[in-house]
């Protein structure tokens, strides 16, 4: 936490460490993605520039949306430039480079959007890029002044990008941890039923552990049904289904 909160020196480093701390002490077992996402541009928006609304970008299977806002003008836009299929927004999270507006009025990238941009109240945009392992992202602040953004406000927004993106990969390697577990689990009781079944079919046929197996296999073609349901039936009714 160090490395992040001693980038954003020069900012009011008090609020900005506050909120920092807060984001990287949360319980991930505890959070979802879009939880996450909702806590950062919470706690971005109090430390960027009076009235600014945030807003965070996902790209998937290059569908963007937005997972998290602080208000209705951030949504509406990001969703400007979904409709449009280019902005800061977009390009800050494909090509992983900050993109800023400094001033809408005198802005000439992005025609088809900009005008709509300043029409809505906004004056001056950030986008920063969020270096998740798994995803696409972008962290997007918009002013309703012209040169909304200090140096000190890049600093914070990059490390709150880098903060996002660790908690994004933590929560990544945790999901995944969880399905490993649920998987072995359900292996684990299937393989318990499979066992119990066996048995029953030793004692009741008088077969070896391996002709009872392929009891439960031939019956499970004959019915068109998988081995383990063959083997629960057989544990739950007493009944070989055919």
């Amino acid at each position: 936490m160090s490395s992040l909160t001693d980038s954003v020196e020069g900012t009011s480093v008090g609020p900005v460490r506050s909120a920092l701390s807060e984001l990287g002490l949360l319980m991930l077992e505890h959070e979802s993605m879009h939880s996450v996402l909702q806590k950062v541009v919470d706690l971005v928006k109090p430390v960027m520039p009076p009235g600014a609304e945030a807003s965070i970008t996902l790209l998937r299977d290059d569908q963007p949306t937005t997972a998290a806002h602080s208000g209705p003008l951030a949504l509406e836009l990001d969703e400007l430039q979904y409709e449009r299929g280019y902005g800061p927004c977009l390009e800050a999270a494909l090509g992983g480079e900050v993109m800023e507006i400094v001033d809408g009025r005198l802005e000439e990238r992005w025609p088809d959007y900009v005008p709509s941009f300043v029409s809505r109240g906004a004056l001056s945009s950030i986008a920063v890029p969020v270096p998740a392992a798994q995803l696409s992202a972008a962290l997007n602040v918009y002013a309703p002044v012209a040169r909304g953004f200090t140096d000190g406000d890049r600093k914070t927004l990059g490390a709150f990008a880098a903060q996002a993106a660790a908690a994004l990969t933590n929560l990544d390697v945790l999901e995944n941890a969880r399905e490993l577990a649920e998987n072995l689990q359900a292996a684990m009781v299937f393989r318990s039923v499979i066992e119990q079944a066996k048995g029953i079919l030793i004692e009741r046929k008088k077969v070896t552990a391996d002709q009872a197996f392929r009891i439960l296999v031939e019956s499970s073609m004959a019915s068109n049904r998988k081995v383990r349901d063959i083997a629960e039936t057989l544990v739950l009714t007493g009944e070989l289904v055919r």
